[in-house]
């Protein structure tokens, strides 16, 4: 488990969502991402942020695990259910395994917003593949 995880320096999507990972294991990865910035004309947390969210926390968690044997993970499947709206503060995502095989990763990911209530209830499937690298 690490303190911070570098997402990737250079821009990438999660970056620009303002996301901060602040705990990151294959059985656990917890980030926050502010709703100013990521707001839909309503006012509200845009639906597609959460997901960017899920399938950020889902992912990190699927690539640590499939990074144990020298894999990869890749992403082929995210489902989110928007339960409630939030309009100020931070959102945390916390991404937890389903299921974890030799071929497929699967993470529940709940999103809360800074009262605690959930907000997003996200599942993320990862096909985890030999690394092309090795």
């Amino acid at each position: 488990m690490t303190d911070s995880f570098d997402i990737s320096p250079g821009g990438d999507l999660a970056k620009k969502m303002g996301i901060e990972i602040t705990e990151a294991s294959p059985d656990r990865v917890v980030a926050t991402m502010p709703v100013e910035g990521n707001t839909q004309p309503y006012g509200v947390l845009h639906g597609g942020a959460s997901a960017v969210l899920a399938e950020t926390v889902g992912s990190i968690g699927s690539a640590l695990y499939a990074g144990q044997t020298g894999g990869i993970a890749l992403g082929t499947e995210l489902s989110c259910t928007h339960h409630r709206s939030a309009r100020t503060g931070l959102v945390t995502g916390v991404a937890t395994p389903i299921h974890l095989g030799r071929t497929l990763a699967t993470y529940e990911i709940i999103i809360s917003d800074s009262a605690g209530r959930r907000i997003c209830t996200a599942r993320l499937t990862c096909a985890i593949r030999p690394n092309p690298a090795h």
